[in-house]
């Protein structure tokens, strides 16, 4: 062994610890010649849609407007993007992967004519023959969306839309509007043969669907933009809104606008809710009102009605033939109806109307008059009538009045003067009408008021109100309905009348002993609140006066912004109808009257040469 090699052993053995204390490299930290390679990350999923190839597809003709973007030929109101192909739509474990909208356009073609679509497995069966009538899109609610029109469409139309947790949902059509693109730039250089792209855009209104507990509910999840909507048929709107056939418990009123359905109210609902008719002047109340009163004949409901223009006599002749599709057939109710009037000239057909004052106490007989002073006069009347209830069971309002004559109080002659009007009107007599004279079951009996003084029809309702609310308390007279016409001269907003506490009390309560309260009015507005609110059934006609629009609004539940809008622009003959088993507003086209219409309005000149 040479030097060299010697020191070199020296120098290994003086560290003999330091190859030991390096550490092994663990094996997973040791990196083959194969992982040395660097591996691309893996891509994110793509979420396409596949679509069919486009190499034989011509693209849409489009151009530039002088106003907005590019109108394509397709309506849809965008550029049609450039046609590409895309891969194979990606598989995840639950299915294809959902695709952009982006990517896959729809075809660039012009509707000519209704488009069916195979039913869908998502949303229950569509029947093949279903039109589609539009497309979703834009942001999309619960309770509203907007719609591309692809077929005829109409205000305040019912179509259905698929929902994916709900199925068959019932919609109806608000506002549309038609977007075209033409400017004003573009009318001055108009030709005839100018081509103008146009879209319909409709605002569409949710109104429901029935649950499994026949309860009307609606979505609780957003529709889906791109789906088709539908034309909706009878079976799905008679079963959401409720529409069945009820001959034996439902008045008929006509038929739902736009569609061949029969409309009836439930006649249980009507009484024991209360209702309203309201229309502007010769906006059909009276002609409504009337279809009503023939069903409630016809079904043998007692009925009492306050006639203050003499209309409703008429109802005892043959009404004229009006549209077969009603299937209304004319008859009169004459042997339904029972007439009374103040008039004492009356004729063969009605029968006077009286009142005795021996159930009335003396703060009530002054109520009946026009005196502000009701406690001035208070002490004479009740001595007076005490005097008289000693000697008679019975006594007139002359009797009366010859009592206070005797007197010496200085405050009788005003008293006096007022008991001497109701005096001359005749309202009260010795015999008075008793209660079964006025109420017979199964009959209506028509309070005529024609020619009677403001005051003094007042006073009748005030009367009549009071004693049918206490009879029914009693079980006295049969389950009935009152009907009030001019309802705002008997009950108003603004003002006094002696006739508004008792009709506030049948409103309030009459629901709970059977008496039945309907109001009809030409002024809303001018009804009182408390009377109004109380109705749970609503036939709304043709109204233009923005403060009864507003009244109509704020007490109608279930009245859309649109459906608003459709009251101030109702033709005469369709009306608006919310309640007495309907859930949800309907625009009604009025049945014609079985009866003869007395309502009508006065000619001038005649129409013959």
């Amino acid at each position: 062994m040479g030097l060299l090699d010697k020191l070199r052993g020296k120098k290994a053995d003086e560290r003999p610890d330091e190859r030991e204390e390096a550490p092994p490299v663990p094996v997973k930290d040791k990196i083959t010649a194969e992982e040395r390679v660097v591996r691309p990350k893996p891509a994110p999923a793509v979420t396409v849609r596949q679509v069919p190839s486009t190499e034989n597809v011509q693209r849409p003709a489009e151009r530039r407007t002088s106003e907005g973007p590019i109108v394509c030929k397709d309506g849809i109101g965008r550029p049609a993007p450039e046609p590409r192909r895309v891969p194979v739509q990606p598989q995840t474990s639950k299915g294809p992967v959902a695709a952009e909208k982006k990517s896959s356009p729809r075809p660039a073609a012009r509707h000519t004519g209704p488009v069916t679509r195979p039913p869908s497995a998502n949303a229950g069966s569509i029947d093949e023959r279903t039109e589609e009538v539009g497309i979703i899109y834009g942001n999309v609610g619960t309770s509203t969306f907007s719609c591309r029109a692809t077929a005829h469409m109409e205000r305040s139309e019912y179509i259905m839309a698929e929902h994916e947790d709900c199925g068959k949902v019932l919609c109806q059509v608000g506002n549309l509007i038609r977007k075209t693109d033409l400017s004003l730039e573009k009318t001055l250089d108009m030709s005839r043969h100018t081509d103008i792209q146009e879209i319909i855009s409709a605002q569409v209104d949710v109104v429901g669907y029935r649950d499994d507990r026949g309860l009307l509910q609606v979505p609780r999840t957003t529709f889906s933009a791109g789906k088709p909507v539908f034309k909706a048929n009878d079976a799905l709107i008679q079963s959401v809104l409720g529409l069945r056939t009820k001959e034996k418990s439902g008045a008929y009123i006509g038929l739902l606008h736009g569609h061949g359905v029969p409309v009836y109210l439930d006649i249980n609902d009507l009484l024991g809710r209360h209702a309203c008719i309201l229309a502007k002047t010769g906006g059909g109340k009276s002609y409504m009102s009337g279809d009503i009163i023939e069903e409630l004949m016809k079904h043998h409901v007692t009925c009492m009605i306050i006639d203050p223009h003499g209309e409703y006599s008429a109802m005892r002749d043959i009404g004229r033939p009006g549209d077969s599709r009603f299937g209304v057939v004319p008859r009169g109710y004459e042997d339904h109806i029972n007439e009374f009037t103040i008039s004492k000239n009356t004729d063969g057909l009605s029968k006077p109307l009286r009142f005795t004052l021996k159930t009335l106490e003396a703060r009530e007989i002054l109520e009946l008059t026009r005196t502000n002073d009701i406690r001035a006069h208070l002490p004479s009347l009740r001595k007076a009538i005490d005097h008289l209830r000693e000697r008679q069971d019975s006594y007139s309002v002359r009797e009366l009045i010859d009592i206070l004559y005797k007197d010496e109080d200085n405050k009788n002659p005003m008293l006096i003067t007022e008991l001497e009007y109701l005096d001359e009107i005749g309202i009260f007599a010795t015999r008075g009408n008793r209660v079964d004279e006025l109420i017979e079951e199964g009959k209506t009996t028509i309070i005529n008021l024609k020619g009677v003084p403001p005051d003094i029809q007042e006073l009748v309702v005030r009367r009549l109100g009071t004693l049918m609310f206490e009879m029914r308390k009693l079980g006295a007279v049969p389950p009935m309905m009152l009907i009030i016409e001019e309802a705002h001269n008997y009950c108003p907003q603004q003002g006094t009348a002696i006739s508004s506490r008792a009709l506030a009390t049948i409103a309030s309560e009459g629901r709970k002993f059977g008496l039945g309260l309907m109001v009809i009015s030409q002024r809303p507005a001018k009804i009182d609140k408390n009377v109004l609110s109380q109705c749970g059934t609503q036939i709304i006609l043709k109204v233009t006066n923005p403060n009864d629009v507003k009244a109509i609004a704020s007490s109608v539940e279930g009245l859309t912004p649109g459906m608003t809008e459709d009251i101030q622009t109702m033709p005469i003959g369709i009306a608006m109808v919310v309640g007495a088993g309907i859930q949800a507003p309907l625009l009604v086209d009025v049945r014609p009257r079985e009866s003869r219409h007395g309502g009508t309005g006065v000619k001038v000149l005649s129409e013959d040469d």
